[in-house]
């Protein structure tokens, strides 16, 4: 689907396949602001499970934090497999500032052990993560009314609440809590139930008000879907992915450790594909 990828290409479709497949159905001048967004997203939602204590954590995020500074100064960007990207994209899609500092701060978050309290703080970790990634996304591709920035928040926001049900294994496994604490204790299930194992047989408490909302979400942005028709399809797309996985987790009684809870490339592009050809009509 895109033979001849550039650097920042390769690394999105490594990093995160998912969001690069989606955005490449964006229109093709487009694409290569969003493969920079990918990459950025990634190299940032890395860093609390790279370092080995939160000042490390806290160091990376400050880099970021300069490089952004030196780009919206007009100064030279640092030479950097993924800074040198992201600062043509922001300064050829005139991207606002305000949604890369809600990441960065989402990220130093990550870096301390405290957990989530409930499923509001999560859905509001989710919006400032995959939320905020995504209206980054919808500003690329030109998209920027009001209503497509909301869907595109709303999107990014469900699609961030399904990564947290899929990815809790993961976490468990190096000793992270990214679960709202009421729910966890509402279905008597402590960390190290989790990091164990036995914690995901009454995982169906916390995973279905989680993924309840996301539906929610998903089904609002798609009242306004024809405020990213066409140009916010990079965007929009994702959303074939985030109906199949929450399909996946019902099937397998909301279990993420369940093999069925996996789907393979062709599979994706096959949902992404229907979702393509659909949105002409």
């Amino acid at each position: 689907m895109a033979p001849q990828l550039s650097p920042v290409g390769a690394l999105a479709r490594a990093a995160d396949y998912d969001r690069y497949l989606s955005a490449v159905f964006a229109p093709a001048p487009r694409r290569e602001a969003l493969f920079a967004l990918i990459a950025f997203n990634h190299e940032i939602a890395r860093i609390p499970e790279a370092v080995s204590e939160p000042m490390l954590g806290r160091i990376r995020l400050q880099w970021w934090r300069e490089v952004l500074d030196s780009v919206y100064a007009g100064e030279p960007t640092r030479r950097h497999e993924v800074a040198v990207p992201l600062a043509d994209a922001i300064h050829a899609r005139g991207l606002d500032r305000a949604p890369f500092d809600a990441l960065l701060n989402a990220r130093e978050e990550d870096l301390e052990p405290e957990g989530l309290a409930d499923l509001v703080a999560l859905e509001r970790y989710a919006a400032a993560t995959g939320g905020s990634l995504a209206e980054l996304m919808v500003r690329a591709c030109g998209a920027d009314s009001g209503p497509a920035l909301e869907a595109g928040r709303q999107i990014g926001t469900a699609w961030a609440l399904i990564g947290t049900l899929r990815a809790a294994p993961h976490a468990a496994a190096q000793g992270r809590v990214t679960l709202p604490a009421d729910l966890l204790s509402k279905a008597g299930i402590a960390a190290e139930d989790l990091r164990a194992g036995p914690g995901f047989e009454r995982f169906a408490v916390v995973a279905e008000p989680a993924a309840g909302r996301a539906v929610e979400l998903l089904a609002a942005a798609r009242q306004a879907r024809h405020a990213l028709a066409r140009k916010g399809l990079g965007v929009l797309l994702i959303a074939r992915l985030a109906d199949l996985y929450l399909a996946q987790l019902r099937r397998a009684a909301w279990d993420p450790r369940d093999p069925r809870v996996t789907c393979g490339p062709l599979r994706k592009q096959t949902a992404m594909l229907i979702g393509f050809v659909l949105s002409r009509y």
